[in-house]
């Protein structure tokens, strides 16, 4: 960036390329200013990029001229400051690193009884347990709260079981016509069968299969007055013999 000097004109080292700016206060109070978000900027930039990066911790505190007040911390302002008095504080005594570890690290753990306390009470007040200590409107935030939850439950539900519901139907649907598919293929089995049965009987007749009968010579025409029925005779003249019982003349 280019400053102009106190009497409003760029310098002839400035003209050529970015060169070494010189470090004192900027007299214009529009140039400062615009440095100032320019800078800020950029190192609540660097102090972010710093704290992912190399994984520290990392707290920023920055007030303008006018007294406002910017700030940057991965963890908290407060929490980094309290850490640097007590690195401070034990720097100063004969306290050794793994101390300072070790006091951070019963910190971080007593944090984290504190959350899983918490956790616990909040489970077994969903349980409907331990609601001794909790006042009228905490009781109604916790109702509104078991609400919810229950509505939310029994959507799931019914969707699962409305996609339950469609994919049986589907299956039902394709049960019904594997089973019309199979009912014809037995079907077309059975008069597979019964062709092959029917050409086997007409094999095993004589002639090949082939139906002819021999039609008998004609024999003399029948006259009624001539002839009677045998079984006539044999009913009314039971005292003639076989022989002449089987063709009788009439005269």
């Amino acid at each position: 960036m280019e400053f102009p000097n106190q009497s409003g004109e760029i310098s002839p080292q400035r003209k050529l390329g970015r060169g070494k700016i010189e470090i004192k206060r900027i007299e214009n109070t529009t140039n400062r200013q615009v440095t100032f978000c320019k800078r800020r900027n950029g190192l609540l930039k660097k102090a972010y990029e710093l704290s992912v990066l190399c994984d520290a911790e990392v707290a920023l505190i920055v007030f303008s001229t006018r007294g406002r007040l910017y700030e940057y911390a991965n963890n908290s302002v407060k929490g980094t400051i309290e850490r640097y008095k007590k690195a401070c504080s034990d720097s100063t005594n004969t306290g050794s690193v793994a101390e300072i570890n070790a006091q951070q690290y019963q910190q971080e753990a007593s944090k984290l009884r504190s959350q899983i306390a918490n956790l616990q009470n909040s489970n077994r007040n969903m349980l409907g347990e331990s609601l001794g200590s909790l006042s009228p409107r905490d009781l109604k935030n916790l109702e509104g709260r078991l609400e919810r939850g229950i509505s939310r439950i029994r959507s799931k539900k019914n969707e699962l079981l409305f996609a339950e519901i469609e994919y049986m139907q589907k299956r039902e649907v394709d049960l019904h016509n594997n089973n019309q598919y199979l009912r014809a293929k037995i079907a077309e089995n059975e008069r597979a069968q019964q062709q092959q049965q029917h050409q086997q009987q007409m094999n095993l007749m004589p002639g090949g299969g082939s139906c002819e009968y021999e039609l008998m010579p004609p024999t003399q025409p029948f006259d009624a007055r001539n002839y009677l029925q045998i079984n006539g005779l044999q009913s009314n003249n039971h005292h003639y013999s076989r022989d002449d019982q089987t063709a009788l003349q009439l005269v």
